[in-house]
């Protein structure tokens, strides 16, 4: 089932609106979207229930945290099969707060955030390359995020 079969112009509007303020208590969002408190609750808990709506976060600022470096390591496997065991070692690992398969030489791209360069290099050395099955990785260091989003909301319901 496509997402455009699962939600509706309104169902985008609340979307939209948690994209940009997650914390907008469902009263005022009602208010600002004309429609009732009741609604706002029932499609709030049918977009979790779909799992289109998942936890709402806030962004910390990584750079006041004294995380100063960051970076994405590309991680080779020394045989495909070993992606989830080398994924659920890579979570215990609270620096890198994101992991993503991908196609090509590297299997996995892991984003990490580290107090400085000496973290970041005892978080590649000490702690992913011992991890059984990796093969070899490849760090590209991030001077900065110039700009970070949610993915686009646009479907066309005149269709």
């Amino acid at each position: 089932m496509s997402l455009e079969n699962q939600i509706d112009p309104i169902d985008m509007l609340i979307l939209r609106e948690l994209t940009v303020d997650a914390t907008i208590s469902f009263v005022e969002l009602s208010r600002k979207l004309k429609v009732s408190n009741t609604l706002i609750h029932q499609r709030v808990k049918k977009l979790k229930e779909s799992g289109i709506l998942q936890h709402a976060r806030y962004r910390l600022d990584s750079w006041k945290l004294g995380y100063q470096t960051s970076a994405y390591t590309q991680i080779m496997l020394q045989d495909s099969k070993l992606h989830r065991q080398v994924e659920a070692e890579l979570k215990k690992i609270p620096e890198i707060v994101e992991c993503v398969n991908i196609v090509g030489r590297y299997a996995l791209i892991v984003r990490i955030f580290a107090r400085n360069n000496q973290h970041l290099r005892n978080v590649i050395y000490e702690k992913i390359h011992p991890i059984d099955g990796i093969d070899g990785t490849n760090t590209t260091v991030c001077f900065e995020t110039v700009f970070s989003r949610g993915i686009p909301l646009e479907f066309d319901y005149e269709r």
